[in-house]
């Protein structure tokens, strides 16, 4: 599946309009490993989908990390998250539809 990035808390890697292709499949063969990136539902904002890096893998759940913590609302403010809530690992970013915006 499809997910526009909003926001600046993951640049460099992944910047506010970007396009990223998500695997909702990929935890079914191994689980969530440090460094993946992962699209998850909000654990305080239930309508609220994000993206973060996985920074650490504990017992609770999984501690996710903007990776530009200055603008980042995390696992700092909220604690980990639990395994349910990932909807998938992002795979790659898309190319720019618009030609005009690339990198």
């Amino acid at each position: 599946m499809r997910f526009v990035v909003r926001g600046d808390s993951m640049e460099p890697t992944l910047i506010d309009g970007d396009e990223v292709l998500v695997s909702p499949r990929a935890y079914r063969r191994r689980p969530p490993r440090v460094g993946d990136v992962v699209l998850y539902q909000h654990p305080l904002q239930g309508d609220v989908t994000a993206i973060k890096r996985v920074a650490e893998l504990r017992p609770e759940g999984l501690w996710l990390l903007g990776d530009r913590p200055d603008s980042s609302t995390d696992s700092r403010s909220y604690g980990a998250v639990p395994l349910r809530h990932l909807r998938g690992r992002v795979l790659l970013r898309l190319p720019p539809r618009d030609p005009g915006r690339a990198r």
